[in-house]
């Protein structure tokens, strides 16, 4: 079991891993050339949620990550958070133009495949980025809440995969888990039940949510 300092030095470096971005106001390449399109680099130091939504509100379109993003359940802390960004944008409905590094061979299990595709990922043949781009779609696994429950619909593997959430202490915990939870602090049933689902993801000493938040239903909605 980590010591107390283990976990305070885990947790200063999660809040310490801001994501960077270069930021633009439209998805073409084109036009991001243009004059005032260009946002320049900013670092967000808020929850990603709040984050996204904000800089959605203010007209961007497209974001790049400045550094390469790793992939595996030893990435970083700025990987992980990395990461949480990229899952709130891609349910913005934002560009993102990232780098993606796998050295265990994650990136071909599709975990992270309803995350807008990488340009590359570095460390697995070039055919998995390009699985990566040619099966993604907006909405592949997302979460929707409802009265006294939340339901996951996720197609990452193909076929639709249903979850419904109602147990009150793991309804508790999903909002949670969007910005990230110190695995000492998540419930052993919530941990239990939501990694056997492949809903969550672990690194850096915490986990969070995979699925994306529903922001606009697509059509038609039978493919979710």
């Amino acid at each position: 079991m980590p010591s107390r300092s283990a976990e305070a030095a885990d947790a200063a470096a999660w809040r310490a891993a801001d994501p960077e971005v270069e930021l633009w106001l439209d998805y073409d390449p084109a036009a991001r050339e243009l004059p005032g399109y260009a946002l320049g680099r900013r670092r967000l130091r808020g929850p990603v949620q709040q984050e996204v939504t904000e800089l959605h509100r203010a007209g961007v379109r497209c974001l790049r990550l400045t550094g390469p993003v790793h992939l595996c359940a030893d990435a970083p802390a700025a990987s992980a958070r990395a990461l949480t960004l990229l899952r709130e944008a891609t349910g913005q409905g934002l560009a993102v133009l990232w780098q993606a590094v796998c050295t265990d061979g994650c990136a071909a299990r599709r975990r992270f495949h309803h995350l807008y595709p990488p340009e590359r990922v570095t460390g697995c043949a070039p055919e998995v980025a390009d699985g990566w781009r040619a099966t993604y779609y907006p909405s592949k696994c997302v979460f929707r809440r409802g009265p006294g429950f939340v339901e996951v619909r996720d197609r990452r593997f193909g076929t639709l995969e249903l979850f419904t959430i109602d147990e009150p202490g793991h309804l508790a915990q999903v909002e949670a888990l969007s910005e990230g939870v110190d695995l000492e602090l998540l419930p052993h049933a919530v941990h239990r039940d939501f990694a056997d689902a492949g809903l969550i993801a672990e690194q850096a000493g915490r986990a969070w949510f995979l699925p994306m938040r529903v922001r606009r239903w697509p059509f038609p909605s039978l493919t979710v």
